[in-house]
């Protein structure tokens, strides 16, 4: 297996002011297959793009419409980043931004190793892939491309407003969630993904129009965990102010939590948006700007903590799922150890 020295070869975050008008989003390192926007200092709607789909096709993630054709949002995927319209929600006048960036493979292949026919955007070095497929209405497997088995899949229905339909192996193969609500994990997951792991091959759908609705065009998010770049886990939490702390094996850029037994937000996290060693906050099932007065999560060289008795990351007694993405490693083969901020 690859081993990966620089975390931001395949994921990393952008800041950036928006100028209302059309403007390249450079620095970002690599050319990038996905793109998640959101502006920090006002309201206004996530926005989810792909080179899978193209250019300009928007998902909103935390709404449930279908895709919108945008020719004002993202318009090209760059080399070193991407380009922008006037868009309010990429590109606002003055208000601040957050992108975090993907890169898959800059290219796209036929895969038949399921049931259905997927194109697939794969990176098997970060276990990242982007899996665009036409749903069938039956239960049925889709070939992903990573070659290792995903610990979590984010689907949505291009065609029709449905929900976002998140697997995640820290709820377990028979619930799953939805990104654009509160609500905690849902069961059984027979219709979602037939309430069964996926494979190193495929994942499998059921007859839910969110993942696999007849003729409709369904996109899926695909990530597998590679030592020393992500981890997708989960813990308990315990009310205290001397919270849980979460070995990673790498001090992370990027942390998503969610409550899996009661209804909380998803909570956004990363390493460009901090005060001191804690965090601002987004939240991806809201429009809602950047909040930077509640910092209760701390970015460790080997992972992260909990630093505060609160509900939303921390509820006694509550199950969190959480995704992650490095930084730095503990130790690369370039022998540099990783520092706490």
């Amino acid at each position: 297996m690859a081993q990966i020295n620089k975390p931001t070869d395949y994921f990393n975050t952008k800041l950036y002011t928006g100028n209302g008008s059309t403007q390249s989003i450079t620095g970002v390192g690599f050319q990038p297959d996905m793109v998640w926007t959101k502006v920090r200092s006002t309201t206004d709607n996530h926005n989810l793009e792909d080179a899978v789909r193209g250019a300009g096709e928007t998902l909103y993630p935390d709404l449930t419409l279908a895709e919108y054709t945008d020719a004002t949002a993202i318009t090209s995927f760059d080399s070193d980043g991407y380009s922008i319209g006037s868009q309010g929600n990429v590109n606002a006048n003055t208000q601040t931004f957050v992108s975090w960036n993907w890169l898959a493979s800059n290219t796209t292949a036929s895969n038949t190793d399921g049931s259905i026919t997927s194109t697939v955007s794969a990176n098997t070095t970060s276990g990242f892939s982007i899996v665009s497929y036409t749903g069938t209405g039956a239960n049925a497997t889709i070939g992903h491309g990573l070659s290792s088995v995903p610990k979590t899949i984010i689907i949505k229905n291009r065609s029709t407003a449905d929900s976002w339909m998140v697997y995640h192996v820290g709820a377990g193969s028979n619930a799953y969630l939805h990104l654009e609500t509160t609500n905690g994990a849902l069961s059984p997951s027979t219709a979602q993904f037939q309430a069964t792991t996926p494979t190193s091959s495929f994942f499998y759908v059921g007859t839910a129009d969110g993942t696999n609705k007849s003729s409709s065009n369904m996109i899926a998010y695909c990530f597998a965990e590679k030592k020393g770049f992500s981890k997708f886990g989960s813990y308990v939490g315990n009310l205290s102010d001397d919270g849980v702390f979460c070995y990673l094996g790498f001090k992370p850029s990027f942390l998503m939590v969610k409550d899996t037994t009661t209804a909380e937000d998803w909570f956004m996290y990363d390493n460009r948006r901090p005060s001191y060693n804690y965090n601002h906050y987004l939240r991806a099932n809201t429009s809602g700007a950047e909040v930077t007065t509640d910092n209760w999560v701390d970015f460790l060289s080997n992972g992260f903590k909990l630093r505060k008795g609160q509900t939303g990351t921390n509820r006694s007694g509550d199950t969190y799922i959480y995704m992650a993405f490095a930084s730095e490693p503990l130790v690369g083969s370039n022998n540099v150890p990783a520092t706490a901020r």
